[in-house]
């Protein structure tokens, strides 16, 4: 009896496993910015930088009340990654792993130089310039886009935003497109591995009882017998 007892507690952790970790516990959170998100260097409304380009995502590093601590983009050159805030209202968090959390998009500007005089030829008439876009937010009318160049963030003026595709994964989140988690695990279910281990446990059970059963030694009958 004394050594089921000790067993039951090792039963007991076949049958009860500690859930496994999920996504967001591993690598961070993620939100996805569908539409006129801001990200602010400081947890601030006068900090406003640029709106993330729409259904693209953020890595939440700690989630606020108001403003959440989050990064946007990945330290890959040429790209670089941005440390800020979002309003965690604005903020649609999911349970997945996107493919795609980042628009990775440069965008080539040519800029027209002013007349050189008599240089003929020789003069340069225009000049290209590759930068990584961001965002791009919009002041007294005019566009303007918020670009990384040669290490330096800053503000070009546009006619126009760039164009991009969209994410669609954070719709259809089991449609495979991201790093889910198993339905099972999502809704507190029983998976298939969890099934086999029950069934192992409760065979175990059994044999751990008759082994016992066995052990026990039948009390010895002193009552004298007739021949």
């Amino acid at each position: 009896m004394k050594r089921l007892i000790l067993l039951l507690p090792l039963l007991a952790a076949l049958l009860f496993p500690a859930p496994p970790l999920t996504a967001s516990a591993v690598d961070g959170r993620y939100a996805v910015c569908e539409q006129d998100v801001w990200f602010y260097a400081g947890a601030s409304e006068e900090e406003r930088l640029f709106l993330i380009p729409d259904t693209y995502y953020v890595r939440v590093l700690e989630e606020g009340e108001v403003y959440s601590t989050v990064e946007y983009l990945t330290d890959d050159p040429p790209y670089k990654k941005l440390l800020g805030y979002c309003r965690t209202a604005d903020l649609l968090f999911v349970e997945f792993i996107p493919v795609r959390p980042y628009l990775r998009k440069q965008i080539t500007v040519t800029y027209t130089l002013p007349e050189s005089g008599d240089l003929g030829d020789d003069a340069l008439t225009s000049v290209e310039r590759t930068f990584v876009y961001y965002g791009d937010r919009y002041e007294s009318g005019q566009l303007y886009l918020y670009v990384l160049w040669e290490g330096t963030f800053g503000y070009i003026p546009a006619d126009t935003p760039p164009e991009y595709e969209h994410n669609t994964d954070y719709l259809t989140a089991t449609g495979g497109e991201g790093e889910t988690l198993e339905p099972s695990q999502e809704n507190g279910g029983i998976n298939a591995t969890q099934i086999i281990v029950i069934c192992l446990a409760c065979g175990a059970t059994v044999a751990i009882a008759i082994i016992l059963m066995k052990g026990k030694r039948r009390q010895p009958n002193n009552e004298p017998q007739d021949f």
